[in-house]
């Protein structure tokens, strides 16, 4: 059960509820830019059986292009840290390099897809994020709370999220250039230094009646905002589809990513100061979908993800201390739906095939394959009963059953209850299994995978201009893998250290308080509750991901726009965690916007506060922000 007494006799004062009033005295919205009724009707991205998000029983959160568009954030991991459950921990500025977790899991626990394709990184999953994919090309962003196994398979332990990319509809030209700058001395440094970054991307797309072209190329370059945290990043991208006809069509995407950065602090402070890091990710990916009747849909996919990652702990001696890693992860998916007098069943069937060569991890390789069946229908025309499981066969652990329900129940058109309950787990990754980086770091080739159990309760509520839903779940997690130490003279091991249980309340209001006539102003208030217990845990034991999860988030946003183009959103953001310092943060975006030209400045950080996401990495203070976008 929820731990209510856990939660009352927190300290309110680690709370700091003076930032707390400023939070929620400040009305809000932060995925709302969409009409209640338009993101509702959305549907999801499944792979077998789709639904509108109205009609759907699972923890769903969709971020619109809309809402892309007017947030002050220029890359994935910026966008999803305005998501309430969502936790970013990032090393680098500006989306370098960041860890992504959901609902107190770890960074490892969660799945990430590109239009349904999976594309988390084999070798280890602090890369994942390096992604070629300009924010201009994505539609929207799906994230799914919960075990998603009966979904999207093995490794989503917490959930899963779905980047999906937009397929345009008239030919266009794209432009984008920005320049930011922090005159701040950093903590540490004696001279105050001008530290700042710019970039460009050019995009375009060519549209016609069979088929849709788009190709993308950026640059971003930067000195970082303290010593040795600068970077380099290049990406290119192709997407394509072709409609054979009204029934059969295809897609293609290709895509290449370069990150070049400095290091500093990232994996083994105080002396990784000359640290640097190249990693590099290819995206290969091709689906096609056939109606084959009106009951009949077939689909099919197939993806390439190949991984290089370069960690210099002396950028200025490579002899010493360099360690190497190259990745090929290939995956092939067909899924069917049919729909029936008794209701829709899906079907699916999945392989993908893992390897690496690297110079401190070894030579490895292994497969998996799954096989998904749900059925879903609609009693009473209140019930939702969507039920399955997927069956998994991985070469170095077995087979194993994952089933699942979800229900849904509408007592009327505004109030809804739904309950889901599943399990999943997880394959320890190549690094967790195999890397020996001594002193620091070994990985631990007896590792069980993480296996969970998750349910969880609550209701929607929507009428006229409000939106509520509250959300309940309860998580068990056993063999939960950490890297850990018993102390400081010895190096930091993976291992099934405890079992792991998370309780958490997530509590979103989403309200329209003026959408017509020249001012429209649209709010939203996010906030989660996470309270995570280790069990079997040995004493005196030092852990490097478990005691870095949240407590306590609150994310509200208010947002204005005139008719005559002009946009303001002003965000907060509030993280407590159960080992860092809890830290505020304000954030805002003044845009302007002339036919096919927007022009928009941010601040980021206005506080400027000093805190920390992930190891000894002190994100950036006070950063300013201009740019330009040009839609021709």
């Amino acid at each position: 059960m929820f731990d209510f007494q856990a939660f009352n006799n927190y300290n309110p004062y680690k709370m700091n509820f003076k930032n707390l009033f400023v939070i929620l005295a400040c009305p809000l919205l932060h995925a709302q830019e969409l009409k209640n009724t338009e993101i509702e009707e959305l549907v999801v991205f499944g792979n077998r059986i789709q639904l509108p998000i109205a009609a759907s029983s699972r923890n769903i959160q969709v971020i619109t292009k809309e809402q892309i568009k007017k947030l002050p954030a220029r890359s994935i991991s910026e966008i999803l840290s305005f998501v309430a459950g969502v936790d970013i921990r990032q090393r680098g500025p500006f989306g370098t390099q960041a860890d992504v977790s959901l609902d107190g899991g770890s960074f490892e626990q969660t799945l990430i897809l590109l239009n349904g394709i999976k594309i988390s990184d084999a070798q280890t999953a602090h890369n994942t994020l390096n992604l070629p994919l300009p924010t201009e090309l994505i539609d929207r962003i799906e994230i799914l709370r919960g075990p998603a196994a009966r979904i999207y398979g093995i490794n989503s332990l917490t959930g899963a999220i779905n980047i999906v990319t937009k397929n345009p509809q008239e030919n266009f030209v794209f432009a984008h250039a920005f320049s930011g700058t922090n005159y701040k001395t950093p903590e540490h440094e004696t001279t105050a230094t001008a530290y700042h970054n710019y970039g460009v991307q050019m995009g375009g797309g060519l549209v016609k009646e069979t088929h849709q072209h788009q190709l993308y190329g950026s640059l971003e370059q930067g000195n970082g905002y303290r010593f040795n945290t600068g970077f380099d990043n290049v990406k290119l991208l192709y997407q394509g589809n072709v409609d054979f006809d009204t029934k059969n069509s295809l897609y293609l995407l290709g895509s290449w990513a370069q990150s070049d950065f400095g290091a500093h602090g990232f994996y083994a402070a105080p002396g990784d100061k000359d640290a640097q890091e190249i990693v590099a990710t290819t995206l290969v990916h091709l689906g096609t979908k056939h109606q084959v009747s009106e009951r009949l849909t077939l689909n099919s996919k197939i993806g390439y993800r190949y991984g290089y990652d370069d960690y210099r702990y002396f950028k200025h001696r490579l002899d010493v201390a360099r360690s190497q890693h190259y990745s090929n992860v290939f995956t092939a998916e067909a899924n069917a739906a049919l729909k029936t007098a008794i209701g829709d069943f899906g079907l699916g069937l999945e392989h993908q095939q893992q390897q690496i060569n690297s110079s401190n991890i070894g030579d490895h390789q292994r497969s998996n394959t799954g096989m998904y069946a749900e059925f879903k229908n609609v009693y009473f025309n209140k019930l939702d009963v969507n039920i399955g499981a997927y069956i998994n066969y991985n070469s170095d652990f077995g087979w194993q059953v994952f089933p699942g329900f979800d229900l849904n129940y509408s007592f009327s058109d505004s109030f809804s209850v739904l309950v889901n309950a599943g399990s999943s787990a997880r394959i320890p990754s190549f690094t967790d299994l195999y890397l020996d980086q001594r002193p620091g770091n070994i990985g631990n080739p007896n590792l069980h995978q993480e296996k969970s159990f998750q349910w969880e309760g609550g209701f929607k509520y929507s009428l006229h201009k409000t939106n509520v839903k509250v959300i309940y779940f309860n998580r068990a997690i056993s063999n939960f893998i950490d890297w850990t130490r018993a102390e400081s003279t010895v190096p930091f091991q993976a291992q099934n250290f405890a079992d792991n249980k998370v309780q958490g309340l997530t509590v979103n209001w989403n309200q329209n308080l003026k959408t017509t006539g020249p001012n429209q102003w649209r709010w939203q208030a996010s906030y989660t509750y996470l309270n995570s217990e280790m069990s079997n845990l040995e004493a005196g034991i030092l852990s490097k991901y478990t005691v870095n999860n949240l407590r306590h988030q609150i994310i509200t946003t208010l947002s204005y726009t005139h008719h005559k183009g002009w946009s303001v959103l002003f965000a907060n953001r509030y993280n407590d965690r159960a080992s860092y310092k809890d830290y505020f943060l304000m954030d805002l975006r003044v845009s302007k916007q002339f036919k096919s030209i927007q022009v928009y400045a941010d601040g980021q950080n206005l506080l400027n506060q000093r805190f920390i996401e992930a190891g000894a990495f002190p994100m950036p203070g006070l950063w300013t922000t201009i740019g330009i976008k040009v839609l021709l």
